[in-house]
């Protein structure tokens, strides 16, 4: 599929809930988000027949995320309907992990072909104090499990924070020994995020990816580490925007992503789903398109015709526009 700037979309990211067990506080309210009721919520036979129309169109690759996907029922199933639906190529998953020791042979033997874990802080304080409820050892025990099942790439997802004071060099050195592949992105004030509640966090607390690399090289050299190199053919598989760096002779990458100092729009490749069914076209942007009707009432020409129509009114980019009404746990990070 080509939109109206002739970019190939050929990604697809599916929010399968708006339910999360954590409570981070730049995603979600402390006693969460009000939930949406069942029916609102598609079912799994509804998203799979939304997949099976959207390859026919020419998606090619999916990623299921939440809120946490993997606290929705059927989500093994679902991955393995996914995986076997002419034109799906790779199937992946975006989750906090600590649901990963107990289901994650199911997922890799259902087919998920690869997994990015959100981890934001390696201090187990600061963890608990981020999601509110969380335990920093499950989430690296999430990690573990992910390696141990052979799923390739393990990316970890961090959000960089300026508030937070992160130690960013101890995160970029868990790609040294392990083909683990960190990647720092530049943190968005999304919904609820951008100061009307939870956490408080705004524009001061953005660090320019370029700022984080250079930042990352000093202390490394302090630390006695050489600076971080382009990984050429290093780098992991994937369908995002990140740009990949890695200590020489390391396992795995130091990967940067730059929604706001960077714009990679012209690179965008993808349509968002939210658990409820609507169709965005741009994080950044409130309009949606109801594909639960279409899907519902409509039929599979209704459903595709909801696609093409968010297709055409995918922005050439986001003009430096930040937050959206809805919060990331419900737009589905």
């Amino acid at each position: 599929m080509k939109d109206a700037h002739g970019r190939t979309i050929d990604y697809l990211r599916l929010s399968l809930t708006d339910r999360c067990n954590f409570r981070c506080i730049y995603c979600m309210p402390a006693d969460g988000v009000t939930q949406m009721s069942h029916d609102d919520i598609l079912r799994i036979e509804e998203i799979e027949e939304l997949v099976r129309i959207a390859a026919g169109l020419g998606i090619k690759n999916v990623r299921l995320t939440g809120g946490e996907p993997l606290v929705r029922k059927g989500v093994v199933g679902l991955v393995r309907s996914i995986c076997a639906m002419p034109g799906i190529e790779n199937v992946s998953m975006t989750t906090n992990g600590v649901l990963l020791p107990q289901m994650v042979d199911d997922l890799k033997a259902a087919g998920l072909s690869r997994v990015n874990i959100s981890l934001d802080t390696l201090d187990a304080e600061q963890f608990r104090m981020v999601t509110r409820c969380g335990n920093l050892d499950d989430a690296l025990a999430g990690i573990d499990a992910a390696l141990a099942a052979g799923l390739n790439p393990v990316k970890v997802n961090a959000v960089t924070v300026k508030s937070l004071d992160q130690e960013f060099l101890a995160f970029a050195r868990l790609s040294i020994d392990r083909p683990l592949h960190v990647r720092f992105i530049e943190y968005m004030p999304v919904g609820d995020s951008a100061g009307v509640d939870g956490c408080g966090w705004g524009k001061k607390d953005v660090i320019p990816s370029e700022e984080l690399f250079d930042l990352i090289n000093e202390r490394a050299a302090a630390a006695g580490l050489p600076a971080l190199v382009p990984a050429g053919g290093s780098k992991p598989v994937g369908w995002g925007p990140a740009r990949y760096f890695q200590f020489p002779g390391a396992q795995g990458t130091v990967g940067f992503i730059s929604p706001l100092s960077r714009h990679f729009c012209s690179e965008c490749n993808r349509l968002r789903m939210t658990a409820d069914g609507k169709i965005r076209p741009c994080l950044f942007s409130d309009e949606e398109f109801d594909v639960r009707a279409a899907l519902r009432d409509g039929g599979e020409e209704a459903v595709r015709a909801v696609l093409r129509e968010a297709l055409g009114a995918k922005p050439d980019e986001h003009h430096d526009k930040v937050g959206t009404e809805r919060g990331m746990s419900q737009i589905g990070g």
